[in-house]
């Protein structure tokens, strides 16, 4: 079973980019699910419920998120409508949405996404550790192949993520930091593991953001206007190759796709 993993949406360049390439690869390469992380797919902060339904058009089957999950607050009525919107699993209890999928993919093998987020450097939310625990647990024992969205600040909190899943769960990819890291393998017992997978969009840019305004931030220590960028776009994903019948993975590889 092969799952492409697409690296955060990063305003309408990351979401035409997306729309260009994204049906290709799936047709091209054979892939049996197609999972995007769309947290700043609205001019870079936040998802709407047209740009949610654009991104399942253009063939995402799962939308995972993080911490700006809910800067559009449009979004929240979308969320018990839409369940293959996930936001992330360890946010307080009474919250709309929900961190976990369980669905079927294109070659009828069932599947689960888990989307949790980092609490260092961020916000103080409830453990993501625990959390996956608690999530696992409701997963039917007959779902094998099971990918987790590690959406953090640090290397070093989402690298103990994967190591903690390692055998759980056919992969653990990370998100949030939108540079993409050189760590993609298979751990020991089975997971596959990228510390980053990288931004889908302008790269001509600080993080997806015009530069200027961040330096003179950097400069300054005054508030900034932040404001998409729009030259050297790009998509950045990972390919995953899964036994559906162990859960394990064979291997991930790492994808880049640059605009025409």
């Amino acid at each position: 079973m092969l799952i492409l993993f697409v690296g955060d949406i990063v305003g309408s360049p990351g979401r035409i980019i997306l729309k260009d390439h994204l049906a290709d690869i799936v047709e091209q390469r054979k892939i049996d699910l197609a999972i995007v992380n769309c947290e700043n797919a609205a001019s870079g902060f936040g998802i709407t419920p047209r740009l949610a339904d654009e991104l399942f058009a253009a063939g995402a089957d799962v939308l995972t998120g993080g911490n700006h999950i809910w800067d559009r607050k449009e979004i929240m009525d979308y969320f018990p409508h839409q369940p293959r919107l996930l936001r992330p699993a360890n946010f307080p209890d009474g919250l709309p949405g929900s961190g976990l999928y369980i669905g079927s993919a294109r070659n009828g093998t069932r599947y689960a996404v888990l989307n949790l987020q980092g609490r260092t450097f961020m916000a103080p939310i409830d453990c993501p550790f625990r959390t996956a625990e608690r999530e696992l647990a409701r997963i039917p024992p007959d779902v094998k192949v099971i990918l987790v969205d590690m959406h953090a600040e640090t290397t070093s909190e989402k690298q103990a993520m994967g190591w903690f899943l390692d055998g759980k769960v056919s992969a653990v990819v990370g998100t949030h930091t939108h540079v993409a890291t050189s760590d993609a393998r298979v751990l020991p017992n089975g997971s596959a593991f990228i510390t980053d997978v990288g931004m889908t969009g302008p790269h001509d840019s600080i993080i997806g953001m015009t530069k200027e305004p961040i330096i003179q931030r950097f400069l300054s220590s005054l508030p900034a206007r932040f404001e998409v960028a729009e030259a050297d776009v790009q998509m950045h994903a990972v390919l995953i190759d899964v036994d559906e019948t162990s859960g394990h993975s064979r291997s991930i590889e790492t994808l880049v796709v640059r605009s025409d």
